[in-house]
């Protein structure tokens, strides 16, 4: 299929322009003119990419080939919250679900409006909701143009991976070109050249993190982000994962009484890193360390970690080396009779999950 997009514009007949005209020899018209020519219907796909610079043409192509569906913006209420926002008819597991999965993982920002969100914490909220409603065709004008662009090719490929757990197809359509390796189009059309390409499938590119325990000093700067306001461990031993010299992930790690295990918590992901993984990641790296005996009792130990996150939780629930061990309402108030608890009363109360690190050691 051929696509040929033509902008007339004659030159005015008026001294600025005929000046302008003259001084740089354009001679006829100014119009634009584009042809590509993409057959989307060859193949099936999931996931495709319209970039170039601006200028080049990309906003009339997308209308060119999608129509009344290119572009549409959403659109959010003024003071209900995030998590209120987003699929309102829909189960609430599934909106932190897919919050998670776009590296939305803040829980403070769930609880903010949109309009109070920054612009990163704005386009990855976009990404969730499209996740929930799951239109047959989405496109999305400026993908990624308004936000800081470590922030785009982590949230492209989360937002990615997320998206073809299900049905539908999505059509991103933005001047950086730095997003292609990280969101893994079906195919890309190039309004630069004028090309349209089909895509194999590649992993997105690596990214390396060095682990250092510190002495606790970097966690006011984690502290922000931790979805539960609790004092800090004072006997725990502190690591800070850092990437492109930049502190991006934190947790500590204590003994349980008679060092028989070690107990993980204060787990947390710089906002401008999450979705690409590094959480669980990093926690593995360290329980594995653990589980080995380096640790500064010199002592091999299982890990385990109880937490309320939902995002954590699903990715700890599917990861080959944790096991879940434990789920339970936590908090809130109880009336106990003769050492039994009778009742609830009211309070705050929570799902809390355990998950212990099963790697066995080799003999």
């Amino acid at each position: 299929m051929k696509i040929e997009i033509h902008h007339r514009s004659p030159i005015p007949e008026t001294y600025r322009a005929a000046r302008v005209s003259s001084m740089f020899n354009v001679e006829g018209d100014a119009d634009f003119r584009l042809t590509v020519g993409a057959d989307l219907d060859a193949r099936p796909w999931q996931v495709g990419l319209i970039v170039g610079p601006s200028g080049s043409g990309k906003t009339s192509l997308g209308r060119a080939l999608f129509g009344r569906r290119f572009g549409k913006e959403q659109s959010w209420p003024k003071d209900d919250a995030l998590i209120d926002a987003i699929a309102p008819e829909a189960e609430m597991d599934g909106v932190t679900a897919a919050l998670s999965a776009v590296g939305l993982g803040s829980v403070p920002s769930w609880l903010r409006p949109y309009r109070h969100l920054s612009n990163g914490e704005q386009f990855r909220a976009g990404l969730a909701r499209l996740l929930c409603e799951r239109p047959p065709l989405a496109v999305v004008d400026e993908f990624t143009s308004t936000i800081d662009r470590r922030v785009a090719r982590i949230g492209a490929a989360a937002f990615a991976k997320a998206w073809r757990r299900g049905p539908g197809q999505f059509v991103g359509v933005t001047c950086h070109d730095d997003v292609v390796d990280w969101l893994q189009p079906d195919w890309v059309i190039d309004t630069r050249s004028a090309e349209f390409k089909w895509r194999r499938l590649r992993r997105a590119p690596r990214l390396t993190m060095d682990i250092h325990k510190t002495d606790g000093s970097y966690w006011p700067l984690f502290e922000p982000h931790h979805y539960l306001k609790a004092n800090r461990p004072i006997a725990a031993d502190y690591y800070v994962g850092f990437a492109e010299g930049e502190p991006i992930a934190h947790a500590c790690f204590s003994p349980r009484p008679g060092l028989c295990e070690a107990k993980a918590c204060r787990l947390v992901v710089m906002p401008q890193w999450q979705g690409a993984g590094v959480g669980v990641r990093f926690l593995t790296e360290l329980a594995a360390l653990w589980r080995r005996g380096l640790n500064r009792y010199e002592r091999a130990m299982p890990t385990l970690i109880n937490t309320s996150h939902p995002g954590l939780a699903t990715s700890l629930r599917n990861h080959p080396l944790w096991h879940q061990v434990s789920c339970s309402l936590y908090g809130g108030k109880a009336k106990f009779d003769a050492g039994r608890i009778i009742a609830r009363m009211a309070g705050h109360m929570r799902a809390l999950q355990g998950f212990r690190y099963v790697e066995e050691l080799e003999m």
